[in-house]
């Protein structure tokens, strides 16, 4: 019998429309919908199915939404299917944002909880770097090693000094995204082409997620985890910042506020779901993103993704 892992997505997998076709289908997901609107006064649902994409793209709007879709996915398998994530599944992770998702799915959060904290750390995480001072980039066909030493060089500036730059995120398949100051991003990104790096180039973000430029995020984080601190988990969070298992409350909230400015380490988390006996990986929400890193990181494991009514059925079958 597979042994499960459910894993849920990060900014990035957002597009107009999502959970339009949930919600028509099925009450329980309505429910999320509705808990999410209401607790931020706000009809985020309606941005989610119908846009504009340039709103629903804010990452203090994207995040909050990517967890309501992943939830209300979670919510009509549960309702559907007549079962419980515990007894499907070992294991829970998520990437960046999506480890609220996956929180909230293991009932360490509630919906409105987590709906609340992602609409504050998106708002936290924009406020933190002045527009335009920051960037990222990603560059394929590197790993780990070569990212943070291209890094190293990048931060030192031309004048002297050195300037933040680091990796963000280690997604696996060759694929890293970095981090930091705009200019220090422009260096990196010619010392990467210079060293043979398939591809570098810079992502269309507001912000420099996960570096140490979003400290004053982290602070935000743990002043607000600190008034709604994670509860008892259901099973297991496989952590982005440790790559291992937390259960914990206590340093499940350390984590949080680390994850803001340290890498996540998807690829490693993947790796050590695989060392648990995790053969099957199954993304809540919106796109495929994950399911794809999965394959390429553990080829001879099963990944899928469930997102609408139609690979909610056939998920059920499998489960």
């Amino acid at each position: 019998m597979a042994v499960h892992a459910f894993i849920f997505p990060g900014q990035g997998s957002q597009a107009v429309g999502m959970g339009r076709d949930l919600a028509a289908a099925f009450a329980a997901a309505r429910e999320v919908f509705g808990e999410v609107d209401e607790t931020l006064r706000q009809n985020l649902s309606r941005l989610m199915f119908e846009g504009p994409g340039e709103e629903l793209t804010l990452t203090e709007n994207a995040q909050p939404a990517l967890m309501a879709h992943s939830l209300a996915v979670l919510r009509v398998i549960e309702h559907e299917g007549g079962l419980r994530l515990a007894d499907r599944a070992a294991v829970v992770a998520g990437h960046s944002l999506g480890e609220y998702s996956a929180l909230a799915a293991a009932g360490s959060f509630s919906v409105g909880d987590a709906a609340r904290l992602l609409r504050l750390r998106g708002q936290a995480m924009q406020r933190a770097v002045p527009a335009g001072a920051g960037a990222m980039a990603a560059l394929l066909g590197a790993d780990l090693d070569l990212a943070a030493a291209i890094c190293a060089e990048a931060a030192a500036a031309p004048e002297g000094g050195t300037e933040v730059i680091q990796p963000a995120n280690d997604n696996g398949g060759g694929q890293v995204v970095i981090s930091g100051t705009a200019a220090a991003v422009e260096r990196a990104i010619e010392i990467a082409r210079s060293r043979g790096v398939k591809r570098a180039m810079k992502l269309p973000v507001s912000a420099p997620f996960h570096c140490a430029l979003m400290a004053p995020a982290a602070a935000a984080m743990a002043e607000a985890l600190a008034h709604t601190p994670p509860r008892a988990l259901a099973l297991p969070l496989i952590a982005n910042v440790s790559a291992a298992k937390a259960t914990d409350p206590a340093e499940i909230t350390r984590l949080l506020v680390q994850q803001v400015t340290e890498t996540v380490r998807w690829r490693e988390s993947v790796v050590t779901m695989g060392g648990l006996g995790i053969d099957s990986f199954i993304e809540l929400g919106a796109g495929r993103v994950l399911a794809g890193l999965v394959r390429r990181i553990l080829p001879d494991a099963a990944a899928s993704s469930a997102g609408t009514p139609g690979e909610i059925e056939q998920l059920l079958k499998t489960l």
